[in-house]
């Protein structure tokens, strides 16, 4: 079941302790799929009440298999004072080109007409694989309050051809795996949407200090030993269970385990994460 309890401990735990102020709920790592319309409801309101005066942005995930059902979402978001929306591509009746999938996410988009709204491209679990440099293409004229992407594959290629493309910058693009953060900021991404970012983000945001300054050496000894622990929890399995397994022990939030079909977190694996995590020495001293 849904903890709306802690989340105003979350809340405080991530603007105080990891200097993370924009949040994206009901995402990937947050089940947003597994739970019903009323759940997600539920968590999208109690984010926006917490973070009120404490985060900068909440972007909610309205994205479902069923059209109706993201538009309601859509909908509740507009009337909650969202920062912003994204939609995932639908995934079992799947579009096949940029004109199907672009006519889905106009219908919903239309239903927060003043809200910014937010492709979620993460084919890897959708199996959508439209390239976002062509999806694109005259998608402004379609979805007038198209703001950008969530991109959550790790082909730089497309990331780097969107970006080559946004010349007027009027388009952001958050890019969504940890452990390339530093490559996709090389090209120009200006933003991230990550499961690490719970706890190693006061790490990611000097990361992201030191690229702004140009120190490139300082940056990557920041994205090496991120990538040194997921590389390690990987190797175990590393999933949504075993991040809320993480999150658990560095925070001292309980995040409780998923909801089926997945299943919790290993006391190996927490008992191995947790002392490969302790055993990392970051540049600050930490």
């Amino acid at each position: 079941q849904i903890n709306l309890s802690v989340i105003r401990q979350y809340v405080n735990y991530l603007v105080t302790e990891q200097n993370v102020k924009n949040v994206f709920v009901n995402g990937t790592t947050g089940e947003g799929l597994s739970l019903s319309i009323q759940e997600r409801k539920q968590l999208a309101e109690e984010w926006m009440c917490q973070g009120k005066d404490k985060l900068d942005h909440v972007i909610i995930h309205v994205g479902a298999l069923s059209l109706p059902e993201c538009q309601e979402l859509a909908r509740h978001a507009a009337a909650i004072g969202a920062g912003g929306i994204a939609v995932l591509a639908p995934f079992f009746f799947k579009s096949l080109n940029k004109d199907e999938l672009v006519a889905f996410l106009q219908k919903v988009a239309s239903e927060a007409p003043a809200v910014p709204f937010y492709y979620y491209h993460i084919p890897h679990l959708t199996g959508v694989k439209i390239r976002v440099e062509e999806l694109l293409d005259g998608i402004k004229a379609q979805i007038p309050t198209f703001q950008g992407v969530k991109f959550s594959d790790t082909d730089l290629l497309d990331l780097a051809q969107c970006i080559n493309k946004n010349e007027t910058g009027q388009f952001e693009f958050l890019y969504g795996v940890d452990e390339q953060l530093l490559g996709a900021l090389a090209v120009g991404a200006n933003g991230a949407v990550g499961s690490t970012y719970n706890y190693l983000g006061r790490q990611t945001n000097l990361m992201l200090q030191a690229f702004a300054k140009a120190d490139l050496a300082l940056a990557q000894k920041y994205q090496f030993l991120t990538g040194e622990f997921l590389n390690f929890v990987i190797k175990l399995g590393f999933g949504v269970a075993q991040t809320k397994a993480v999150m658990t022990f560095v925070s001292g939030i309980p995040m409780g385990p998923p909801r089926l079909p997945l299943v919790d977190a290993s006391n190996e694996f927490i008992v191995k994460a947790k002392a490969k995590l302790d055993s990392i020495v970051w540049p600050d001293g930490d």
